[in-house]
């Protein structure tokens, strides 16, 4: 999902980048964009970005971003709660969303990522708490609503996915 600022911000780029190619390229980007704007216009459930390099390499490493396979083998031989490592490429509004969950639901597990283009406007957030236990679905996202409060109202959705571990 893009919002419209991405939507204005690519058609920008775009056009400064056709004052410098020849008249066939600039018709061809025209008909690109002018595509590209027409395909966020389906469902809701197709409007979500395909996983990038970055997250299918992520999640074939890990099964989720805050838990590395080591700390996984080390955690299930513990009896001690695991502790999640923030990963290093979350941008800053993820840092934030991820800061927030730690600090209010202690997950088990997390993965937060900015499905909004880069513009911070709609983030996807799956995550496993030892608090959800016993909640229904609606339950459990009401509460990842609440620990994540002000923060939900400056966005234009989200994302949640919960479970208990």
């Amino acid at each position: 999902m893009i919002c419209r600022a991405c939507v204005r911000a690519r058609a920008t780029a775009l056009r400064a980048e056709a004052s410098l190619r020849p008249q066939a390229i600039r018709q061809a980007q025209r008909t690109q964009a002018l595509s590209s704007i027409a395909s966020t216009r389906q469902p809701v459930l197709q409007k979500f970005p395909a996983p990038t390099a970055r997250s299918t390499a992520l999640q074939a490493q890990r099964s989720f971003s805050a838990t590395s396979a080591t700390q996984e083998s080390a955690t299930a031989s513990a009896a001690s709660s695991p502790q999640l490592t923030k990963p290093s490429e979350l941008t800053e509004g993820e840092s934030e969303v991820w800061d927030t969950l730690v600090r209010e639901l202690e997950p088990t597990q997390l993965v937060v990522q900015d499905v909004s283009g880069g513009c911070g406007s709609m983030y996807a957030v799956d995550i496993s708490a030892e608090r959800f236990r016993g909640l229904n679905m609606l339950k459990q996202q009401r509460m990842v609503n609440s620990a994540l409060g002000e923060l939900v109202k400056q966005w234009h959705g989200v994302q949640i996915r919960t479970r208990a571990p």
